[in-house]
């Protein structure tokens, strides 16, 4: 990437990474956006908000206990190329 990318446009590469990968699960498994929610102990709407872009945030816990929804650790949710190349935050 880039080097001169700012901290928010990485902060932003990062989510949408975060957002991507849970869409591609869920197509994957045929899963729903309610449906990982329901699977995850979550509401909808902190599924629905992850995935819009212009998020703020995503946080951990909330990554964790959507993989427990899908029945995969967190590692392997991260073990892909999405986010394989993301760029540095600090340089």
């Amino acid at each position: 990437m880039i080097a001169s990318l700012n901290r928010k446009m990485v902060r932003a590469i990062i989510l949408d990474a975060v957002a991507k990968r849970f869409r591609q699960l869920c197509k994957e498994r045929g899963i729903s956006y309610t449906g990982l929610a329901r699977l995850a102990g979550v509401t909808p709407s902190t599924v629905y908000s992850m995935l819009k872009s212009g998020r703020k945030d995503v946080g951990v816990v909330t990554v964790k206990k959507l993989c427990d929804g899908l029945d995969m650790s967190i590692i392997e949710f991260y073990d892909c190329d999405l986010f394989r190349d993301l760029p540095q935050e600090i340089e």
